[in-house]
């Protein structure tokens, strides 16, 4: 639904969660899927060229500018732009690119006159957007405007359900694209690989697949064939709370955490949400849920 439609997305998720990939693929089933589609590492940018990259320079409008230079917003008229790590854009920028979400105009460095142009905003970071709003380091009504449709995408270790699939898939690509024999998991192996942490998530697990696929190419992958951070790892989910022998009944459970993690943060909602481990956007839905306040 949300890519049949020219509606801002706000994408949020650890490193190496795939931000990128749902990006591509929010423009490759929308309408502007045949047009250009620019990414924008946002922290990549130079922040003394950061307002011409985007918008674009007029020639002679500051040392340097030999020729007039195209932004790169203009230059994806009609089609989309994702700016990726949003939260690293110049606090002075940030104003400039809220202008032009609201209202489609640019002014390149230099112009006296503004130009209308046509882009789907696609953002993402990995930040919390709350504490750097806190902090002054984010506009509070920018986060607003990129935050018509957020879509969180949870880190591997919240979704350990997806790792022997994607191990899979991502050993059968690999196999075919290095024209090599396909390697087989044993169980011990696949069971130390769906309980490990991902810390890189399905990046890092995306590199492992690679490397094991062309060093074990044909043969079968056993425990000690797995990098050391996995094999070192414990095996297994720590159990932090050990279920009664009579149950418990799992809602009073989390208004109990909940009400926690707001005590020990002194009502700090983006931190109760990291002690929790879900973003505050859940944290939010899930105390309204329960009517925490």
């Amino acid at each position: 639904m949300v890519a049949a439609t020219d509606v801002t997305v706000l994408i949020v998720g650890e490193t190496g969660t795939g931000k990128e990939i749902l990006a591509h693929a929010l423009q490759q089933q929308s309408p502007r899927s045949h047009l250009p589609m620019i990414t924008i590492n946002c922290a990549a940018l130079p922040e003394a060229l950061a307002e011409s990259e985007l918008f674009g320079h007029k020639k002679g409008s500051f040392t340097g500018a030999i020729s007039h230079q195209t932004g790169r917003l203009q230059a994806a008229h009609r089609g989309t732009v994702f700016l990726d790590e949003v939260d690293s854009l110049p606090i002075t920028l940030q104003a400039k690119l809220l202008r032009f979400l609201e209202t489609g105009e640019i002014q390149p460095v230099g112009e006296t006159t503004t130009q209308v142009v046509d882009v789907r905003i696609i953002a993402a970071t990995n930040a919390d957007l709350h504490d750097r709003i806190q902090r002054g380091e984010f506009r509070r009504d920018l986060y607003y405007r990129l935050n018509v449709v957020p879509i969180e995408i949870p880190s591997l270790r919240q979704r350990i359900g997806d790792v022997q699939v994607l191990i899979q898939h991502f050993m059968r690509q690999f196999a075919a694209e290095h024209r090599v024999q396909p390697a087989t998991i044993s169980k011990g192996a696949m069971a130390r690989l769906i309980s490990y942490s991902w810390p890189g998530n399905v990046r890092e697990l995306r590199n492992i697949c690679e490397r094991l696929s062309i060093f074990k190419a044909g043969q079968t992958i056993d425990d000690d064939d797995l990098p050391l951070e996995i094999q070192q790892e414990p095996s297994g989910a720590p159990r932090n709370i050990a279920l009664p022998e009579y149950g418990i009944k799992l809602e009073e459970v989390e208004i109990d955490l909940i009400r926690q993690a707001l005590e020990r943060t002194h009502g700090n909602r983006s931190r109760a949400a990291k002690l929790l481990g879900i973003s505050r956007d859940t944290l939010l839905y899930r105390m309204q849920k329960h009517g925490i306040s």
